[in-house]
């Protein structure tokens, strides 16, 4: 990608995440780029196609993440971690996730590959609880369907966080971010053996 395309979906993100996607047309973002409008359909011939560009960039990292999952260490310290990253990269595209529902009606590209990346979430899960029961930091589901419903539920809340948060607070700050990491990590806690709640409280003493 060249510099001028970079810097034409750093500009439109921001004024996306400013003022919403739907408030924000091509001549916004040329002007703001100072640029003629032309010049900018030259890259871009749409804002559907700047939409499309900006979802697959966030993505990328997500993808990886979940591709290298089966290399990593896994420990309660290290789940926290890629939990807080994941969602700071979504609060660098909340416009996405504030308007999710409608934004998927937006693109046909977007929507198929969201509902893609949905059923590698749900296998990703599965192999982190797997993982973690290697390492007795997770015990056994008690019956079948129960930890299908647990990786439903945090893919859910993990969907759905920045736009509820947004509802109560006008303005997002670093304990916002806080609470709601801690919030998804604990669905895990009734699940955990004593050493893996063990390895809980030590992360998290505030909690007990």
């Amino acid at each position: 990608m060249n510099k001028k395309k970079k810097l034409i979906l750093e500009v439109a993100r921001t004024l996306f995440n400013e003022k919403g996607y739907s408030q924000v047309t091509i001549r916004m973002i040329a002007l703001k780029l100072d640029m003629s409008s032309g010049n900018l359909n030259y890259h871009y011939k749409k804002r559907e196609d700047i939409f499309e560009a900006l979802y697959f960039e966030m993505v990328t990292e997500f993808d990886e993440r979940i591709k290298n999952l089966k290399n990593i260490e896994v420990s309660i310290i290290q789940i926290r971690s890629d939990i807080e990253q994941s969602m700071k990269r979504m609060i660098d595209y909340k416009f996405f996730w504030t308007d999710l529902y409608y934004l998927l009606t937006v693109s046909e590209k977007v929507k198929k590959h969201f509902q893609e990346v949905y059923k590698n979430r749900i296998t990703g899960c599965f192999l982190l609880f797997e993982k973690m029961k290697k390492q007795n930091l997770m015990r056994d589901p008690s019956f079948e369907l129960e930890y299908r419903f647990l990786a439903e539920r945090m893919i859910s809340y993990g969907n759905t966080w920045l736009y509820s948060t947004r509802l109560y607070f006008d303005k997002f700050n670093s304990n916002h971010l806080d609470n709601q990491v801690n919030t998804l990590l604990s669905m895990l806690y009734p699940f955990l053996t004593p050493l893996g709640q063990k390895e809980f409280k030590k992360l998290l003493p505030e909690f007990f």
